[in-house]
């Protein structure tokens, strides 16, 4: 059986509201997003895996959303302030082989 990699988790951003009517976090970036990008989402009762489908910036869809930026993402679950934001790589990304060295 052959195993496989680990994945790298880096952190990006923190979770600075949930809008729960919409599904939508606010997060604030600590390191560059783009839309397609895997993100995991961890807290104390928070634990959402998932691709960033949108990103918004004062209510404009952008593709891309540089550090230090506020931005709303569409989540799958409910999120809390404070949790932590991760992009998730995979060992053979060009990102993830930029970390590891």
């Amino acid at each position: 059986m052959q195993e496989h990699a680990p994945f790298i988790q880096t952190p990006i951003g923190v979770v600075t509201h949930y809008w729960s009517h919409l599904g939508v976090a606010g997060v604030h970036l600590t390191a560059p997003l783009d839309v397609g990008d895997h993100i995991h989402i961890l807290g104390h009762t928070s634990d959402v895996d998932q691709l960033v489908k949108s990103i918004e910036i004062d209510h404009h869809t952008t593709p891309h959303a540089d550090k230090n930026v506020d931005v709303g993402i569409v989540v799958g679950d409910h999120v809390r302030e404070h949790d932590t934001v991760y992009r998730i790589l995979e060992p053979g990304d060009v990102a993830a082989d930029e970390v590891v060295l």
